[in-house]
């Protein structure tokens, strides 16, 4: 009889945030989870910084002047407290679905007035949050407002189906993150983008297609990028030229969501620059007949001549020594609690096939 590996339905959502607003950006997240479990869905990606919005002014305007800043203290006040309210939505509509999410949301430290995070979220059908992932690296404007993650929240995150993993935006294009994941085994990989891309380069839809395209590729993972879309409302909001406005209204300049399948084929989409839902069904054991040719992490590498260290620990950057001379500790104030509320653990990546790993 042997194993099964069973067919999938996976789903990308484009669509534009309900821009700098947390509350009804999660509204509409959460409706469109649902949406997309209605229509069989079993996995759901959704763009880059959905909830509240990606920080797109800074194609157009300076990074330290009064409309950017401004725009940049609204992202503040409207991001994402992990745990939070917005988070417990989520796993609601996601339990209410039946499905797998990958949200982006921009995160900010709880209780805090500073330090914003550009992340994914990682939500179950059973309504269970499962964890995050950090970009490692934020892309030219978005340094003005992103810290970079740590490698505590690399990593795939188990589903029913296996492995699933995601990215956000130009690291599904690192060659070491792509490694990192590929050790890992996904059978799914989501990556999120967002809504625009500066107009010196080369469109959002023709980098989207590129990197999903070659990340299968050096994977055999099936890629499901979900990207974002311009609406009026944001246009308003971001006070453009009318140059930079008639730009940003170039259909070409936004939206190509689409499904590759793991011998880089696509297979659904791209989208156009409208609000849609794209789907396609996976068959898992197309990932065994392109393992045959190129197991990338296993079989056809050489790991006596290639090794990748990944540091699966987040630095700290303030401890307090505590206790009397000779039994002194080092705590971190509020660090044990931070972890809790975040879900996290210690980990380190790499240290072995079948290596346990903390619960999520």
């Amino acid at each position: 009889m042997g194993d099964a590996y069973p067919t999938i339905r996976a789903a990308a959502i484009q669509a534009a945030s309900v821009f700098l607003d947390r509350e009804a950006s999660t509204e509409k997240a959460c409706a469109l989870i649902r949406e997309a479990g209605a229509g069989g869905a079993r996995l759901v990606g959704l763009p880059e910084g959905f909830v509240p919005a990606h920080p797109i002014w800074f194609h157009f305007h300076p990074g330290t002047g009064r409309q950017a800043t401004q725009l940049s203290v609204e992202l503040f006040k409207n991001a994402v407290e992990i745990p939070g309210p917005e988070i417990d939505e989520l796993c609601r509509a996601a339990a209410d679905a039946g499905v797998y999410a990958v949200v982006g949301v921009c995160e900010k430290r709880p209780h805090t007035l500073g330090t914003l995070f550009n992340t994914q979220v990682f939500v179950g059908p059973d309504g269970a949050y499962l964890g995050k992932h950090q970009k490692l690296m934020p892309t030219v404007g978005e340094r003005l407002v992103h810290m970079g993650g740590h490698g505590d929240t690399l990593g795939a995150f188990e589903t029913e189906f296996g492995p699933a993993s995601a990215l956000i935006c130009g690291e599904n294009s690192n060659p070491l993150a792509i490694f990192a994941l590929t050790a890992e085994h996904p059978r799914v990989h989501v990556m999120s983008w967002p809504n625009h891309f500066p107009t010196v380069g080369p469109v959002l839809r023709e980098r989207v297609r590129i990197d999903s395209q070659a990340f299968a590729q050096m994977s055999k993972a099936y890629v499901v990028s979900a990207c974002g879309t311009v609406d009026e409302p944001t246009i308003e909001r971001l006070e453009l030229s009318a140059d930079d406005a008639a730009a940003i209204r170039d259909p070409k300049f936004c939206g190509g969501s689409l499904i590759v399948a793991p011998d880089s084929q696509v297979i659904a989409g791209p989208l156009g620059a409208e609000e849609a839902i794209l789907y396609a069904d996976l068959d898992l054991e197309a990932a065994i007949r392109m393992k045959l040719r190129h197991d990338f992490a296993g079989h056809y590498n050489r790991p006596d001549v290639f090794q990748l260290r990944v540091n699966g620990r987040a630095p700290q950057i303030f401890e307090v020594e505590t206790g009397a001379p000779d039994e002194r500790q080092l705590s971190v104030p509020g660090l044990e609690q931070q972890r809790l509320d975040d879900g996290l653990a210690p980990r380190l990546l790499g240290e072995g096939e079948g290596a346990e790993r903390p619960p999520s």
